[in-house]
Parts: structure tokens; sequence; C-alpha cells
């Protein structure tokens, strides 16, 4: 299993991880290792571990938010869909009327055109 060492608040910490996730890994403690940094800047010397907890803490306030914006970002992909589905209907229905009225239509005009046909015929 690969390792890795990555940097937070200045101390090196190695970590293992599945192959081919080493990148990955070092991204994460990257980004962790910000907002450990803004924290620090912000409230000063408070202690590595409370400093880790708040930052934890402001991670997983993240993720908590980025969750409830997916969920309802799927709401509305479910009102969309659902809208999708009864514009489809409605299109068709009308497509239906349109095609009827259309034969109807043709109907009348082929209808109209043997009449003129049976009128302007020669008498026998």
């Amino acid at each position: 299993m690969p390792e890795v060492n990555v940097e937070i608040d200045g101390k090196k910490y190695r970590m293992a991880c599945e192959e081919g996730q080493e990148q990955h890994l070092l991204g994460l403690a990257h980004r962790f290792n910000t907002h450990v940094v803004s924290l620090r800047g912000h409230f000063g010397e408070i202690g590595d571990n409370r400093l880790v907890v708040m930052a934890g803490i402001a991670v997983l306030d993240e993720l908590a938010e980025a969750e409830r914006r997916i969920e309802a970002l799927k709401g509305d992909i479910a009102e969309l869909t659902t809208a999708g589905r009864e514009l489809t209907l409605e299109a068709e229905e009308l497509e239906r009327k349109f095609a009827k009225r259309l034969a109807d239509a043709a109907r009348k005009v082929e209808a109209i055109a043997t009449a003129i046909d049976e009128t302007g015929a020669p008498a026998a």
C-alpha cells in the first residue's frame, strides 16, 4: 500500500492510501491544511487539537451544505423531469389532434376534387 507525506499546519504526517490515490490524498490534505492555516490566522494560537477540531467541523459544515444543495438539485431534477414528461404528453396530444384535422381536411379536399371531376366529366 503506497504512503504519502502530507503537511498540516507545518507538521508532516505519513499516511497510507490505495494504489493510484496518492495525488488525491495530497490534494485533500492541502485543502484541509488551508482550513487549518485560515483558522490559525483568525484565532491565533489556540492549541493544535482545538484548531484541528475546528477545521474538521468547518470541513463537515461545507460537506453538509454541499449535501443539502445536492438534495435540492435532486428535487429540481425530479420537478423538471415531471414537467418534461407532461410537455411530451401534451405535444403528442397536440400532434395527434393536428394529424386528425389534417386527415379530415385532406378527405374534404379529395371529396371536392371528386365532385369537380364528376361535374366536369362529359356526358355519355
